[in-house]
């Protein structure tokens, strides 16, 4: 490993994590070309949808130049065709001097296959640059082959207090300013689906989607957790067809609102219901990463953010805290606990601070799982 290997993968990370949101249900792959001389002549990144794979596009925008050339790519190359060929296969075929993989694939279609057709082809391969950055980008895919669930970012806004703001009359009570607002919306713009539970869509009426000029195309899936399908048929939720809703209710206790809901586009999922009264989470993920649903962005109110993270489902955590209290209408973030419930569990690590004008911004990692094993060199 080498400064310049460190550097030419930071690159196509930036890549991938500009496809977040984007490339379910694949991951987002990034990929650069350095040529022999140690110019860039392909850049790649996993296009919308999920095809064509980041090598691919780097590798045609490459060209013959790819020959003799350094490829770095965030995840293990494909082993299995789908509506093109393997990827390792078509590096093969390119024959670069060598291959640096930041990580190893845990699908089963590849697992150590994709690494090991380009060595058969003569090519050095070099593993594990960047790996732990490259993980965090692809957790989402990980989670999904390994535990058959998305991973799961929990959003919260709260005032100085440490209360999350009561919603009043179906509109939302802002406890922050617009800068930490315009971030929350990025975070929706780089996740597959968005979920809250249907006490948030009858309190805020909220839309759900990016609001971000340029990027509303990037607005993620809006999921409803709604035990017996009650949310009014005339919410915002309906009001842009183009993003879909999905609503995930009790099975066996589906309303005639079922049919009305789907008359609007919505797709219905049920599943059990749990020990709380709300539909199963984690069968409710289990459904969404079926689905192709790779990253979900929670914003639900405290009885949602309860259930997750006591599920122990909450693989980061994001606290958006105003200057201004909530006041005494104010509700604990976790139903009867405080911030501290997670801050102090012992579970989570703060990795980011940030200060949007008067707003403060912290995030916090679940403790590393284990990742998966680079291939056997």
């Amino acid at each position: 490993m080498s400064d310049n290997d460190e550097s030419h993968m930071a690159q196509a990370l930036a890549l991938a994590r500009r496809g977040l949101g984007t490339t379910w249900p694949n991951p987002s792959v990034g990929c650069v070309v350095v040529g022999a001389s140690g110019e860039i002549v392909g850049r790649g990144v996993t296009a919308p949808g999920g095809r064509p794979h980041a090598e691919a596009v780097a590798l045609d925008r490459a060209g013959r130049s790819a020959a003799d050339a350094t490829l770095y790519v965030t995840l293990e190359p494909c082993a299995h065709e789908g509506r093109g060929a393997a990827c390792a296969d078509a590096i093969a075929a390119a024959a670069p001097a060598r291959v640096v993989v930041a990580m190893g694939d845990p699908d089963p279609r590849t697992a150590g296959d994709g690494i090991a057709r380009i060595r058969a082809a003569g090519i050095e391969v070099t593993e594990g640059v960047l790996h732990d950055e490259a993980y965090e980008v692809t957790l989402g895919h990980v989670l999904r082959i390994t535990e058959g669930r998305p991973a799961v970012t929990l959003k919260l806004a709260v005032g100085s207090d440490g209360l999350v703001p009561r919603g009043e009359g179906g509109a939302p009570t802002w406890i922050t300013a617009d800068l930490a607002r315009a971030h929350a919306h990025l975070l929706r713009a780089r996740t597959d689906a968005i979920l809250v539970g249907r006490g948030t869509v009858v309190a805020d009426n909220p839309s759900l989607t990016c609001r971000l000029p340029g990027m509303e195309c990037r607005s993620p899936v809006r999921v409803i957790l709604d035990r017996r399908l009650r949310t009014p048929t005339d919410a915002r939720l309906f009001e842009d067809e183009m993003v879909p809703v999905w609503f995930i209710c009790a099975r066996d206790e589906m309303e005639p609102n079922a049919a009305a809901l789907q008359e609007l586009g919505a797709e219905v999922i049920p599943v059990e219901i749990d020990a709380h009264g709300l539909p199963a989470i984690r069968e409710a993920l289990d459904q969404l990463a079926r689905r192709g649903i790779t990253r979900l962005l929670v914003e639900g109110g405290p009885s949602v953010a309860h259930v997750f993270l006591d599920g122990g489902l909450v693989d980061e955590a994001v606290i958006y805290q105003g200057s201004s209290p909530a006041g005494s209408e104010g509700l604990l973030p976790f139903v009867s606990e405080g911030l501290d419930r997670l801050t102090e569990s012992g579970h989570f690590t703060l990795t980011q601070e940030r200060t949007f004008g008067p707003d403060r911004m912290t995030w916090w990692q679940r403790h590393k799982r284990c990742s998966p094993a680079l291939s056997a060199t």
